[in-house]
């Protein structure tokens, strides 16, 4: 099926070629691409309720004291299934959006990197003020950072140097993850090393369960401005593994704008056979490289490196995006069923707003779980989470579809369009007269 190409016009301004670009138009958005983005926010929404319900560090000292059986398989699900799958899928998107923006714009023969930075310097701030004000686990203010230097450094750039850049920003990312695992045996070469990385193992996770406590505490009973507090001192300790995150996103943002410009997921019937090969070898090797990882994990002796964890490592650093491939293949590949098309449908409208979507489920996850709300935190293992999680996303469906069918945009959806086309976008979604529809039912035939 290839959907109908993008007009390159504003509804408002169609039959003016000189007139200012907006916003693409509700009927004109490629269904596809609003149905991933709603899949990736509910996997997105998966995995963040750890870091809702739970301290970082505990999370980083892992759940093996405080899991019951079913918290534990819980845990292994969406490690193997969701945890850094579908970060990577948004940032695809995030690029593919990129690439279709900087076509439209070019047929319009409009000037696109002054609009592109201001969109990108307003998604910073939104991101600077969720990361502040709610929650600390923000990925915006990243995706703004990282789609300013896709678009000053790779606008211009051949296919063939942004498939070169993916991969090795992917490779280097598996490196590193590898490195360390090495640099651990390296230092464990000598009787003294051992001991001495006994010793800071030990105090480190000593630390971390001093931290671990205070955040838990102050998370579950604390005042909004004690909570505030604490989630500054937290972003110096989960600011460590931003270079992992960053390295998948950006890899990912770079296959999105190939993908884009080739037009890919914008002409599927033409392209049917290189998604199927990235179906079966994304979902193929996706899979395998994270099973082998947390099985290795399962057995591994605690903190002991070995020369094949590292080699693990690094699969599994690749792996992860591998497998978000995947999942962006065979959904395209299922909407082409009339079928799933249909029951699939209302995941549109949760991708079409899904900056607002993603910062709700914030405002309702630290609303349970933090101290000026329903103080839960601590006390909702991984499989009550996953559940609530689940709970969550099935109210924000029919929320989103309510809220579509009468508005253009989310509400900050909205608000950020019209910061960065500097003129007020309609809200309110056009409600046709009966004898419009009339006309256009007679149009059609």
């Amino acid at each position: 099926m290839k959907w109908p190409p993008i007009d390159t016009k504003d509804i408002r301004n169609r039959g003016n070629p000189h007139a200012p670009a907006g916003p693409v138009a509700p009927n004109e958005r490629n269904q596809v691409l609003d149905i991933l983005r709603g899949l990736a926010l509910f996997g997105i929404l998966l995995v963040n309720m750890e870091l809702f319900s739970y301290p970082a560090q505990q999370l980083v000292l892992g759940y093996d004291e405080l899991a019951t059986g079913a918290d534990r398989l819980a845990v292994w699900v969406i490690d193997l299934f969701a945890d850094s799958k579908f970060y990577p899928i948004f940032s695809f998107l995030f690029g593919l959006g990129l690439a279709m923006q900087m076509q439209r714009y070019e047929k319009l023969d409009l000037s696109f990197v002054p609009l592109y930075l201001r969109r990108m310097l307003l998604l910073f701030a939104i991101g600077l003020v969720h990361i502040v004000l709610l929650w600390i686990g923000d990925i915006l203010a990243l995706y703004a950072v990282l789609g300013t230097v896709a678009l000053l450094l790779f606008r211009r750039r051949s296919q063939r140097m942004l498939l070169v850049v993916s991969g090795i920003v992917l490779a280097g990312a598996a490196l590193f993850r590898g490195a360390l695992t090495i640099s651990a045996l390296l230092a464990q070469s000598t009787p003294q090393g051992a001991a001495a990385f006994v010793r800071e193992t030990a105090a480190s996770q000593a630390g971390h369960r001093v931290a671990a406590e205070q955040a838990n505490l102050v998370y579950a009973t604390g005042t909004y401005g004690e909570i505030f507090a604490q989630r500054i001192q937290d972003l110096g300790f989960t600011s460590g593994g931003i270079i992992f995150l960053a390295a998948n996103a950006f890899a990912m943002l770079l296959l999105g704008l190939y993908a884009g410009r080739r037009g890919i997921l914008q002409d599927i019937g033409a392209h049917k056979s290189l998604l199927y090969r990235v179906l079966w070898w994304g979902l193929g090797l996706g899979i395998g490289a994270n099973l082998i990882y947390l099985i290795n994990d399962a057995i591994a002796a605690a903190n002991e490196p070995t020369w094949i964890g590292a080699l693990i490592d690094a699969l599994h650093a690749i792996g992860s995006p591998v497998l978000a491939l995947g999942y962006i293949a065979a959904m395209t590949l299922l909407l082409q069923e009339r079928v799933w098309r249909t029951r699939l449908q209302p995941l549109a409208a949760v991708g079409r707003m899904a900056l607002s979507n993603y910062l709700l489920q914030s405002l309702v996850a630290t609303t349970i779980f933090y101290g000026y709300g329903f103080g839960l935190f601590g006390q909702v293992g991984p499989a009550l989470g996953l559940l609530l999680a689940l709970a969550i996303f099935t109210v924000q469906i029919p929320l989103s579809v309510w809220w579509m069918g009468r508005f253009r945009f989310g509400p900050v959806e909205w608000l950020w369009r019209t910061l960065t086309y500097l003129r007020w976008q309609p809200f309110l979604l056009r409600r046709d007269s009966k004898r419009e529809r009339s006309a256009r039912l007679l149009s059609n035939t």
